[in-house]
């Protein structure tokens, strides 16, 4: 056994594991100010519930799609639930659970906070990346996501939200990515 080979490996996966914290930590509360009066949190929880079907927006399936505890998840929902953006009801086809509903200011603010969410913060936390380097990155991800056998139940559908953008409107923060991307990037090339 090459002892040196392992230690340098050892040492690899702790930089990569702190350095995976330290982004997450730093992409959340970067996060944050993108999406007034939603934290990051809480707009991954309300896609999350985007995301799966209306009769399975459970609190264990929400949790299931974002990684994170029940425990977590409960917490996130009561917050949501005491801005008046998600309302709490029983489960029509489990008594013993609830689902969790989208209220129209949840709705109204999702759209609105999804705006600055997906084009801005997106464009610029991105700003340094080609096409080939995301897909390498979210292929790694997905593959670190399986280091225990279970698969990443990801956001890879796009969402159908009714009645949210027109087509101009849509064209529109299409051009300020594209024009938000090239900005950051000239900067970052000339700083």
């Amino acid at each position: 056994m090459d002892y040196n080979k392992e230690l340098h490996l050892l040492h690899l996966m702790q930089q990569v594991y702190s350095s995976l914290i330290s982004v997450s930590n730093k992409l959340q509360t970067t996060g944050d100010k993108y999406c007034v009066p939603l934290t990051s949190r809480q707009y991954m929880t309300v896609l999350a519930m985007l995301h799966l079907p209306e009769e399975e927006t459970t609190i264990v399936n929400i949790a299931n799609k974002l990684g994170a505890t029940k425990q977590n998840v409960t917490q996130l929902i009561g917050s949501l639930e005491k801005k008046g953006l998600v309302a709490v009801v029983p489960s029509k086809k489990d008594r013993r659970a609830v689902n969790v509903r989208l209220t129209d200011l949840g709705l109204e603010t999702m759209v609105n906070c999804g705006s600055n969410m997906t084009v801005d913060f997106m464009a610029d936390v991105f700003n340094g990346f080609g096409e080939k380097e995301l897909e390498t990155l979210w292929n790694l991800l997905i593959k670190l996501y399986r280091f225990d056998g279970a698969e990443m139940d990801g956001f890879e559908d796009d969402v159908e939200v009714p009645d949210s953008f027109s087509d101009e409107e849509i064209r529109l923060a299409l051009e300020r990515f594209s024009h938000r991307r090239k900005i950051s990037h000239y900067r970052d090339k000339n700083e």
